[in-house]
């Protein structure tokens, strides 16, 4: 399986190319993770982190020259983000159809289809000697879509946008970073 891309076929090469010089938020530091091996014979992971929050994510590119019939084309993109949120959260039903807005406004203009994916809760709370502590929120979102093209930076800017939300940053339109690699 190639990941590094000097085997790839030039779509996928042409990806990695821009996903590598995709500009975004100064605010979420990434870094290039192993990826999946077993669901596209071509894959590229990416973590990402906001800074000063419990906020992360994680970003998969995946490349079939064949295609997938559910993908509808021969790129998928896989994202996750989570966050530790507000304990207010737990108890409102709406919140997941927010979440999910989040990520309709961040893929807003970026060429894309087929988009789904799941908005999960978590909610811990404590009982007897730990009654006492607030209830922990955390949520989950699990997205995948198929890019129109090989243009993986309005794709990398839209996650980290998502990332962003979910930690709760304000919009900033300042300021860019670049991918960085994974050291070893």
């Amino acid at each position: 399986m190639a990941h590094d891309g000097q085997d790839a076929p030039a779509a996928f090469r042409d990806a990695l190319r821009t996903l590598g010089a995709a500009r975004t938020r100064p605010d979420i530091v990434l870094t290039e993770s192993p990826a999946p091996h077993r669901i596209a014979p071509y894959a590229v992971a990416v973590n990402g982190e906001a800074q000063g929050t419990d906020a992360s994510g994680r970003f998969v590119l995946l490349h079939d020259p064949a295609g997938q019939d559910q993908w509808e084309g021969d790129f998928r993109v896989v994202a996750l983000v989570k966050a530790h949120v507000e304990a207010e959260i737990g108890v409102d039903d709406m919140w997941a159809d927010v979440a999910w807005s989040w990520l309709a406004d961040a893929l807003e203009g970026v060429p894309h289809h087929s988009a789904g994916g799941t908005v999960t809760k978590t909610v811990s709370r404590g009982f007897g000697s730990l009654a006492e502590r607030p209830d922990d929120v955390v949520v989950e979102m699990r997205a995948s879509w198929t890019p129109e093209s090989s243009d993986m930076a309005p794709h990398v800017g839209a996650w980290t946008e998502l990332i962003a939300f979910s930690a709760g940053l304000p919009p900033t339109a300042e300021g860019v970073a670049l991918l960085q690699r994974r050291s070893g």
